[in-house]
């Protein structure tokens, strides 16, 4: 990966919207379970943050993927986990297949106001039974004159409450799994659509989730995203880009909290000499810096294969599985190095030991990751 004087500008204003507006309020949002998107992505849409890789003609910036991942990386050095999250759901995951497959009137109503900041998105593909299984998905969505009527649940929805859209997948006829699915624009203000209180997490509590419920909701088949019955394919698509947001975004995070740690250890004076003096804390920080910048090269890898044209999804499944094991490892060695501070609810490494877990679960378990890979290394057992 070679940086451009654009590539450095982008890392600056992220860099600097992280610490002015959003790192001052990170505790309230964490404890009051939310924090107000509209007005943030406002700001976010202003500073062209919100449509990188997206078309010009739509409000994007146009560039290629490498300058969003510059900006995912700078957002994980957030204090918290949540509200990237909430950013990353809005940038790379309900919006790559509306910007790549809709139809120029959906694009305009909802992808241009996406990355201006004045609609916020979410992606509603999980549900109670199926989660990593999408392809077991329940929800249908049956033609009715010139409309679809959606009825359904899905489960664990980041954004949901302030959300005005959900790019959503449901089974559109009684094909096979794979053939049967379509992704299809849902304003949220239809009528039919209720919403869960928000879910009690482990993690990421800035961002709230839900679960939704759908209810004989009547959405225009004009809203379909792409063909008919591709949302499936559309929809790992989409999870290729979400992939390598979460591995970038874990970059940010486990540099963030391994500086704030190393920081602590150098102050911090045990059995009169700083902490960090002791052999087995400096080498152990030197184990994991190591660990990182493995995991960058392996994720800038798979970007630059992205931008050659070539399908990523053994890289981007890879880098997926590294950070979030990478991520547990270098949150529980820090907490360990803060002692009892380390086990309280508002330090770094608590924070990423919370926020960090779920990267191996969410946009498709650690086992599913593996189950990929061995595919493509052609060494998994065929089906029966």
């Amino acid at each position: 990966m070679r940086f451009t004087a654009e590539h450095e500008a982008l890392k600056r204003t992220t860099l600097q919207f992280v610490q002015n507006e959003l790192n001052p309020y990170a505790e309230q949002w964490e404890r009051e379970g939310q924090f107000p998107m509209h007005e943030v992505f406002k700001k976010m849409g202003n500073l062209g943050l919100l449509g990188i890789c997206k078309p010009e003609q739509y409000g994007g910036l146009g560039l290629d993927y490498s300058y969003n991942l510059v900006v995912t990386e700078a957002l994980g050095t957030m204090v918290c986990g949540g509200v990237p999250l909430a950013i990353g759901v809005q940038t790379d995951m309900c919006t790559p297949a509306l910007a790549r497959f809709g139809s120029e009137e959906i694009k305009q109503e909802f992808l241009a106001p996406a990355i201006a900041g004045d609609l916020v998105g979410s992606i509603a593909v999980s549900e109670p039974h199926a989660g990593s299984d999408v392809a077991a998905i329940k929800t249908t969505a049956k033609k009715d004159g010139d409309d679809y009527i959606i009825n359904g649940s899905k489960m664990w929805i980041t954004n949901s409450l302030q959300a005005d859209f959900l790019c959503l997948l449901a089974n559109t006829s009684d094909d096979s799994p794979h053939c049967n699915k379509s992704l299809i624009v849902v304003p949220t203000k239809s009528k039919g659509i209720s919403f869960s209180e928000p879910l009690d997490k482990l993690g990421m509590r800035s961002s709230q989730t839900t679960q939704i419920f759908l209810d004989n909701v009547r959405v225009p088949q004009r809203y379909l995203i792409g063909e008919e019955g591709a949302g499936f394919r559309m929809q790992m698509m989409q999870f290729q880009e979400e992939r390598l947001w979460l591995a970038a975004n874990a970059l940010g995070m486990m540099e963030y909290c391994l500086q704030k740690t190393i920081e602590y250890c150098q102050e911090r004076k045990t059995f009169g000499q700083p902490l960090i003096h002791n052999q087995v804390v400096h080498f152990r920080f030197a184990e994991l810096q190591t660990e990182i910048e493995a995991l960058r090269a392996l994720t800038y890898q798979a970007c630059e294969a992205m931008l050659a044209g070539k399908d990523v999804t053994k890289l981007a499944s890879m880098a997926k599985l590294k950070a979030g094991r990478l991520t547990r490892e270098v949150a529980d060695s820090c907490l360990q190095y803060w002692g009892g501070m380390g086990f309280m609810w508002d330090n770094p490494a608590s924070q990423l030991y919370r926020d960090g877990r779920l990267i191996s679960i969410g946009g498709g378990a650690d086992e599913i990751m593996l189950g990929i890979i061995c595919k493509l290394m052609q060494i998994a057992p065929a089906k029966r």
